[in-house]
């Protein structure tokens, strides 16, 4: 996974008779993700949205063997295209074209200034981007934030879309009905300044990794924080809060019953997902994020519906354990 940055990206290195030398200062990548490396080559789609000029990066990868089907992945919040690598070189091993995109706001795309971010938007800067390459019915893949993103498409877009995957997807509960308390952009945008790699690499051992690390993991932290850590870095922030604002204030979950495209859950068991739940009442905290009761309660609702389960894994589990995950989507996909 990513070997030839994996030297540069490790935060410690190992010296002679095991001593361990002082953590490596911490990179500061571009706004745009400038100094990280991707796996694969990265293309460039220029839009006009929001009466600015903007660019949205992404990964075009075709099969040697093409079965005559595209699949298109939706990143999450904390993630980008390059960490679907292992889902990429495997879906086109079987035969797919792969569309890996990096979403307005994220990553190696354009951190507008202003810009309302709304799910429809993102749906259609996606769409707007299928059109030009001339992909239609994909098979949507959607994660975390990108799972949120993947069912608006779907309901906004049915006949555009031949399959519907959602990895862990956000949005399978009502936050604020919970009872969340509100955070305002201006609070979401100062605790995103804050942002450091070991806070980064906390969360997600709990969260994303089922309390288990590896070190494979960390070119994923250090990608995060040092563009946290980069001379755009406020306005990185300030991206990220709109996005938040986003996340908690479009609940997708009431409208799971109008999705009407052939749909596959794969739900890490162990995940505990939950926007804003470390500002929710102490005595509320436990009930948030319970994600298998949310997946069987999301495969109901969803018409037809099929749930595949990971005992063992949180709320990354195409990153825990790729192999497996990787079988199991294959074969997901391969009938509807």
């Amino acid at each position: 996974m990513l070997r030839s940055v994996l030297a540069t990206l490790l935060m410690v290195i190992a010296l002679p008779g095991g001593a361990s030398a002082e953590p490596l200062p911490l990179p500061a990548y571009g706004p745009e993700l400038e100094g990280f490396a991707y796996p694969f080559p990265v293309e460039r789609f220029l839009l006009t949205s929001q009466r600015q000029p903007l660019q949205m990066a992404y990964l075009d990868i075709r099969p040697g063997s093409p079965n005559g089907r595209t699949v298109v992945l939706l990143h999450g919040k904390n993630f980008c295209a390059a960490t679907w690598e292992s889902q990429i070189r495997a879906l086109s091993a079987a035969g797919y074209r792969v569309i890996a995109l990096d979403q307005i706001g994220f990553c190696k795309s354009s951190k507008p200034a202003a810009y309302q971010f709304t799910f429809r938007q993102l749906a259609e800067n996606t769409h707007a981007l299928m059109d030009k390459l001339g992909i239609e019915r994909p098979i949507l893949v959607g994660h975390s934030t990108g799972g949120m993103l993947a069912a608006h498409y779907a309901l906004l877009y049915p006949k555009a879309v031949g399959q519907l995957v959602l990895v862990n997807p956000i949005g399978l509960e009502d936050w604020a009905a919970k009872g969340v308390p509100p955070t305002s952009v201006e609070q979401w945008y100062q605790r995103e300044l804050k942002v450091s790699a070991d806070a980064i690499r906390a969360y997600e051992t709990a969260t994303y990794y089922a309390g288990k690390w590896e070190a494979r993991y960390e070119p994923w932290v250090t990608m995060l924080a040092g563009l946290n850590n980069g001379p755009g870095k406020e306005a990185v922030a300030w991206d990220s809060a709109l996005l938040y604002d986003m996340i908690v204030t479009e609940p997708v979950v009431y409208r799971f019953p109008e999705i009407a495209v052939p749909t596959l859950l794969l739900i890490g068991q162990k995940d505990n997902t939950a926007i804003g739940k470390d500002l929710a009442p102490p005595e509320m905290r436990a009930g948030l994020g319970n994600y298998p009761e949310l997946g069987k309660a999301a495969a109901k609702a969803i018409p037809g519906a099929r749930l595949i389960e990971f005992p063992d894994l949180g709320h990354a589990p195409q990153m825990s354990d790729p192999e497996g995950f990787n079988t199991a989507l294959i074969e997901g996909i391969a009938a509807p």
